[in-house]
């Protein structure tokens, strides 16, 4: 009853399952005000952590238990790139569903559908590069360069079984800080990052 919208776009709207992944590291939960509008981005599937200047040269956009990784990566970064952005991303499933309704609404004649990932990524520069991190496999977020045609470079998993540390294991997987930074590196040449270290 009346025109669609994004909400009834998602495929979960008609039921499914829904995919948990769960982690054995905690996770600092700082106490903050939610209001309306991030409760909604949330839930969508993404939200600014930091949102990204005008000038940005890289975005880093993480999800799930990389996030203390990401987000001391960021404070680094900025020191030597401008404008940085980190996009904190809380269910690439419901993103890449959204995204995808919306290219198919778009298809059937709504000419005017927008998705929520479409909506954040409008608000980065075309010449910025993305980064994308999770302690999963990389192409969970790999597409998130398609949605605007941003150079992308995806952090993951790619082989699994090793044991350590969780420190130990993200170095191993280049999902740490220091690989992170090394990627804003090579997507966003220009003066070396300072705080990359050589491996």
């Amino acid at each position: 009853d009346g025109e669609p919208n994004e909400k009834s776009w998602l495929r979960d709207e008609t039921g499914g399952s829904v995919y948990l992944r769960l982690s054995t590291r905690l996770l600092e939960q700082p106490q903050r005000e939610i209001d309306p509008s991030l409760r909604d981005q949330i839930i969508d599937g993404a939200y600014w952590l930091r949102k990204p200047g005008p000038n940005a040269q890289v975005v880093i956009a993480y999800t799930g238990a990389v996030a203390p990784e990401a987000i001391e990566a960021v404070g680094l970064i900025a020191e030597d790139r401008r404008d940085v952005g980190l996009l904190a991303v809380t269910s690439a499933d419901r993103l890449n569903a959204g995204w995808t309704a919306a290219q198919r609404a778009r298809e059937r004649g709504l000419v005017r559908a927008t998705s929520h990932i479409e909506r954040l990524l409008a608000e980065v520069p075309a010449h910025c590069g993305l980064v994308t991190v999770i302690d999963g496999h990389p192409a969970t977020l790999a597409w998130l360069g398609s949605v605007m045609g941003h150079r992308t470079r995806s952090l993951g998993v790619e082989h699994f079984g090793q044991t350590g540390t969780i420190s130990d294991l993200y170095r191993h997987y280049g999902i740490d800080a220091q690989a992170i930074i090394g990627a804003a590196q090579m997507i966003a040449p220009g003066r070396p990052i300072r705080h990359l270290r050589a491996v």
